[in-house]
């Protein structure tokens, strides 16, 4: 069973190690006639004085004071903490003034002693808080931008398939308005595109052999749908084996030009072209376009393009380049990939 130490975890570990390594160290120049006397006077000032002041530090003063308040009133407190626990520390001296503890002093385990050893527990703990401090507002941060992230990418991802139902449903009641026989196998398509995006569209990652399969159903519905009226080119190269990708990350260019590149286009063509090898891809989309003069676009112009720029941004941040421009009465997308 694999187990994975969590923050408290982490912060009783150091403690414990720690307060071993500072018991030790403490004890390492008594000789074995004074260890036992030496033993007891220094575990009673570490329990009594020195862990209550870190932890007052570390999880008190640093996070509320210092931070909230500023450093004044912060080293002010601190002070003050250390005349308390210095204070305590004498009353622990004398309450434990036996024959060894007074030879002990006599031989250098004085106040003076006891008061360097407090400001070092007093120096030690605001490093450490402070630093614990620094790498949890960090922690924070990211789990923020990461939880910001991801439910932009599921608002991203639920307007997918709205969309797109929307422009195959125009298909269809324009096919059903022209009484075509084409009807029913576009329905039947569209069935088949639904089952993936309702079964397969919700996961994180899916094989590129499902994406392609999907994508190439996609052509076949339009091309029914437009029959000899545009000039569908499809042109695969290289074979989907072990490669993952976001779904539905190809259908939006592809849509796009079906959306743009016919109706007043004079020979409309759509031509693709998806080239991919183990651990990249190349995807291009072009379609004809009508001059600038004539083109109109509807209000939901451009919401697939918008919607998969943003989707490869958050998912791909560094690993895709994506080129979209109008190039001679053509409007052209050529998007490279490194799978993941």
């Amino acid at each position: 069973m694999k187990f994975n130490l969590t923050d408290s975890h982490k912060k009783i570990l150091f403690h414990v190690f720690l307060w071993s390594i500072w018991l030790y160290v403490s004890l390492s120049n008594a000789r074995d006639e004074e260890y036992y006397s030496k033993a007891i006077f220094i575990t009673t000032v570490i329990v009594t004085t020195h862990i209550p002041i870190f932890l007052l530090n570390t999880e008190w003063l640093i996070p509320k004071i210092l931070v909230k308040k500023g450093v004044l009133p912060y080293m002010c407190l601190l002070l003050a903490l250390m005349v308390v626990f210095i204070l305590i520390n004498r009353v622990i001296n004398n309450y434990l003034n036996t024959e060894n503890i007074n030879r002990l002093q006599n031989r250098g385990f004085k106040l003076s002693k006891g008061t360097i050893a407090l400001v070092l527990v007093a120096f030690i703990s605001t490093v450490y808080g402070l630093l614990s401090y620094v790498i949890t507002q960090e922690k924070q941060q990211q789990e923020k931008q990461k939880e910001r992230l991801q439910s932009e990418l599921s608002f991203l991802r639920s307007q997918i398939s709205p969309h797109f139902i929307f422009n195959i449903l125009n298909s269809i009641v324009y096919l059903i308005r022209t009484k075509s026989e084409a009807a029913e196998p576009v329905t039947l398509k569209l069935s088949e595109l639904m089952r993936y995006m309702l079964y397969e569209s919700g996961n994180a990652q899916i094989s590129f052999e499902k994406e392609v399969s999907y994508l190439k159903n996609y052509i076949e519905l339009q091309k029914v749908r437009f029959e000899e009226d545009v000039e569908i080119r499809l042109n695969t190269e290289g074979v989907a084996t072990t490669q993952m990708i976001e779904p539905m990350l190809l259908i939006p260019f592809v849509e796009n030009a079906f959306k743009h590149g016919v109706g007043m286009i004079i020979n409309p063509i759509i031509d693709i072209d998806l080239k991919i090898t183990e651990k990249t891809l190349s995807f291009m989309v072009k379609n004809k376009i009508a001059p600038e003069t004539t083109l109109e676009k509807d209000s939901s112009s451009g919401i697939g393009l918008k919607n998969v720029q943003r989707r490869l941004e958050l998912l791909y941040p560094k690993t895709h380049e994506l080129t979209i421009k109008n190039e001679n009465d053509w409007f052209l997308v050529h998007l490279n990939l490194i799978f993941n």
